[in-house]
């Protein structure tokens, strides 16, 4: 499923139309990477959370040249499922 595929099954379930449901969609990512940014959780009781992880400064190998290339330390979003989405 794709962002247009979803768009058009929150549109159908909400019985809304396909512009509002992007809208919302937008608006929902959007504020999730916003709270993501200021280093706070967002939970949906259910479904998951999404949290910052802080991935620490390491040395990794530059494929093309096998030269050794430092990697700085950097925050990675990350997403823990709920109850609900157990398959």
């Amino acid at each position: 499923m794709n962002k247009a595929d979803l768009v058009a099954a929150i549109a159908a379930k909400a019985e809304i139309s396909k512009v509002n449901a992007q809208a919302a969609l937008d608006a929902t990512v959007e504020t999730i990477i916003e709270a993501l940014k200021k280093g706070e959780n967002v939970q949906l009781v259910g479904f998951g959370t999404f949290s910052v992880a802080k991935k620490a400064a390491r040395k990794g190998i530059n494929p093309a040249t096998k030269a050794v290339i430092n990697i700085p330390a950097k925050n990675v979003a990350k997403f823990k499922a709920g109850a609900k989405l157990a398959l």
